[in-house]
């Protein structure tokens, strides 16, 4: 954990906690963090750091401290019964009243500048959504919240923007309490509404049985996607990405390509599965079996970029001369003097201002016939002429299919 402790002053006099995780870039706009009814745990400060990460300051207050300061409950059986029971004593007013507080202290943090929004789960979604008809918030971000839909009426008092995320399969909320939600929304431009069919309670929370990773990504580009639109901060992620492929491929430095990504990356490049996963791992990925075993004649063409709020999707096309074994794309294939053009897809995720991940996806079956390890004679594979279609779309289409009439 990056965070700490602080503590926040109550009305009449007395402290409660709050956790504090503050971004390396060293300010940005704030994130309130509502917990779910297991406290402020540890998997509610791991969201705290990883919003940091994304260039927030977050505070996480203990919403629980009237009951019990400090309540960390895990997921097992034991931990829901306690959970539930705190929940039972859990006073919605008097924890707007401490969230309303916690935001004004959120803003009085030297780090903390412009807007503040919240981000809550379960107990939490609810209370962002009532903390945003009280107006203590800029926007707002609410995963499954329970007991919404007997809340709608509040909507014609929310003036700002909000996101909802529901899973279509969760146990504590009914299917007629989300399609009310879902309904009441449709018509309202500020208030998006999201459902992920498969996903149960929880699907955000890796901590939890339920974690859906496929649902919990899609969900947090979505929430970025608001924070980013309505508080900022605002990064040039295709600045940020060309330069990377510039340490990677034209000056060829290990030290400034990984200087670009956050201290725990990834890269899987999809047809080989090759790559590294953390630092350590994919600077010696890199160091070992890639910035230096690119051929010389390595060129990468642009076709398209699309460029989103935590993410980058480059279209290009991949060009060099097989002149040496290329680990990462032909792994054990010793030079065959080839030339190669073949289409290459790159999504990029960053985190903040640096890289997070990359997932590269190329035909490698075309590479294959390429290089002539792969007759494509009597297969529905082909070889350079898929770079030269994606150049050229005049070319002729469905070649490859015997039952096409040409007319």
């Amino acid at each position: 954990m990056s965070g700490s402790w602080i503590s926040i002053k109550n009305t009449d006099g007395a402290d409660f906690g709050g956790y504090l995780s503050k971004p390396s870039s060293g300010s940005g706009p704030g994130i309130l963090l509502i917990q779910e009814i297991f406290g402020v745990n540890d998997s509610i400060r791991r969201v705290a750091d990883y919003y940091a990460e994304e260039g927030y300051v977050v505070l996480a207050p203990d919403l629980f401290w009237r009951i019990k300061e400090r309540v960390e409950l895990d997921y097992s059986t034991d931990g829901m019964k306690a959970a539930l029971a705190f929940y039972q004593k859990f006073d919605e007013e008097n924890a707007l009243e401490d969230i309303a507080l916690s935001v004004k202290a959120l803003r009085k943090i030297n780090e903390c500048v412009g807007k503040v929004g919240a981000l809550g789960f379960c107990l939490g979604g609810k209370m962002v959504f009532l903390a945003a008809e009280r107006s203590y918030i800029d926007c707002g971000v609410s995963y499954y919240g329970v007991g919404i839909e007997k809340s709608l009426h509040m909507l014609k008092n929310i003036k700002c923007p909000l996101a909802l995320h529901y899973g279509g399969s969760d146990e504590h909320i009914s299917i007629e309490a989300i399609k009310k939600i879902k309904d009441t929304v449709a018509y309202i431009q500020s208030v998006e509404f999201y459902e992920y069919p498969d996903a149960g309670h929880g699907f955000a929370n890796s901590d939890r049985n339920e974690f859906s990773k496929s649902d919990s990504l899609m969900a947090h580009s979505r929430s970025i996607a608001l924070f980013r639109k309505e508080m900022g901060p605002y990064f040039n992620l295709s600045e940020l990405w060309d330069k990377h492929c510039e340490y990677e491929f034209m000056t060829r430095n290990v030290e400034a390509t990984m200087d670009t990504m956050v201290p725990q990356p990834y890269v899987n490049h999809i047809p080989t599965m090759t790559g590294g996963v953390g630092y350590n791992d994919l600077k010696r990925f890199y160091t070992e079996h890639f910035i230096f075993a690119n051929p010389k004649d390595t060129k990468l063409i642009p076709i398209s970029r699309t460029i989103g709020s935590d993410r980058v999707v480059d279209e290009l096309l991949f060009c060099f001369t097989h002149d040496k074994e290329i680990d990462w794309m032909l792994p054990g294939v010793k030079a065959t003097g080839h030339y190669v053009e073949i289409p290459l897809v790159a999504i990029v995720c960053f985190r903040g201002g640096k890289l997070y991940n990359e997932h590269i996806y190329w035909d490698q079956a075309s590479v294959l016939v390429q290089i002539g390890l792969l007759d494509k004679k009597g297969l529905p594979v082909a070889g350079r002429e898929t770079a030269n279609k994606l150049l050229n779309e005049t070319l002729p289409s469905n070649k490859l299919m015997k039952n096409w009439r040409s007319e």
